[in-house]
């Protein structure tokens, strides 16, 4: 009798540890568990939902700019914030890294694509865990299914044809010209450049030519490479089209350097404080681009009440991004932060970012 009064204490003192180990337990945010001590948005009350961003790579002051707006909204809403990307912006770089944020059970993940293809597969992962996917400044073009929405600069519609006007007004709409990219798969690069080309059918741009697209792969090195090659293939060159921030610095710097400011003009994408030094100097005459602070300003808005439930990721839902007012879901859930800025000398002292 001794012996099995003996076991069974000690079998109820076990269960007592299984149950006590249990209660330990919280369900994590975005999974579908529900608790006493839960709000409405999953989360236990005073915790901070997580929130990563994963740029097309590291280094990239258009990023960090991003990266600046996603943290005033988290000053403002209250959500931690980080940024993890690859080194380089190659198709598949980003994989990897939205594995481990899978792992680490983060709440949302919000991405800049470098491919619409190669990421997609380990997004829906992501989102078959419940963690909120956004992409940000491209989109999964094709493939919207794999996030719940997705943040433009701008109308991507008119992206191709302002940037070749721009270009146009530069060079007196006569002459050579050619386009330095990022990557072959960039998605939001190939859209414009898809919109370049229509809009040189237009015949306001018939003494116009478009000789050559080269890639950098958002690469300074290769992008400077890519640069100098232009103008040593091409003595006629009377432009360069570099619809990103990486693409026309390092444009910029080549012709600043072949002292060729006066017979080639570079414009395209880019961020005033990187082009500041070239309008200053004459080198470039005007770029252009949107507020990639209020991107991520906006974003970290939208991630957020998309976790709370406030928000339906559903064309025709609107909601209030802070200082930036009213945004409305349009087309495939698709979010417009704002139109385009054109810089030059009068203004491009007044941005910081």
């Amino acid at each position: 009798m001794r012996n099995i009064t003996v076991r069974l204490s000690l079998f109820l003192a076990a269960m007592a540890l299984a149950a006590a180990g249990c209660d330990k337990q919280a369900p994590k945010a975005g999974d579908g568990a529900s608790s006493g001590g839960m709000t409405s948005g999953g989360k236990t009350p005073g915790a901070k939902y997580r929130i990563v961003y994963i740029p097309k790579n590291t280094g990239n002051p258009y990023f960090d700019a991003v990266v600046e707006g996603f943290k005033k909204g988290g000053d403002e809403l209250g959500y931690e914030f980080n940024m993890v990307g690859p080194a380089t912006a190659e198709a598949t770089s980003q994989i990897e890294v939205i594995k481990q944020q899978i792992q680490q059970r983060v709440d949302a993940i919000a991405i800049s694509p470098n491919s619409t293809d190669a990421v997609k597969p380990a997004l829906k992962e992501a989102m078959s865990k419940g963690i909120k996917v956004v992409c940000i400044d491209s989109d999964l073009e094709k493939n919207e299914d794999g996030r719940d929405a997705g943040v433009l600069p701008m109308d991507f519609d008119i992206t191709g044809k302002s940037q070749i006007e721009l270009m146009g007004s530069l060079i007196g709409y006569q002459g050579e010209f050619a386009i330095l990219s990022a990557t072959t798969d960039a998605p939001n690069q190939n859209y414009w450049i898809a919109g370049m080309k229509e809009a040189l059918k237009d015949p306001k741009y018939k003494g116009m030519k478009l000789v050559e697209i080269v890639y950098g792969n958002d690469e300074a090195q290769k992008s400077t490479t890519e640069a100098q090659a232009l103008l040593t293939k091409h003595p006629n060159l009377k432009g360069i089209l570099a619809p990103t921030s990486v693409g026309i610095s390092a444009a910029a710097q080549v012709v600043e350097t072949a002292k060729a400011a006066s017979r080639i003009k570079v414009t395209g994408l880019g961020t005033p404080s990187q082009m500041k030094g070239f309008i200053e100097n004459g080198t470039v005459e005007k770029f252009a681009l949107w507020s990639p602070v209020d991107m991520g300003y906006l974003s970290g808005y939208l991630i957020v009440g998309l976790l709370k439930g406030e928000i339906k990721a559903e064309p025709g839902a609107t909601f209030k991004a802070g200082d930036l007012g009213e945004r409305t879901i349009g087309k495939l859930n698709k979010i417009i932060t704002g139109p385009p800025l054109v810089f030059d000398k009068a203004n491009v002292g007044n941005y910081t970012f």
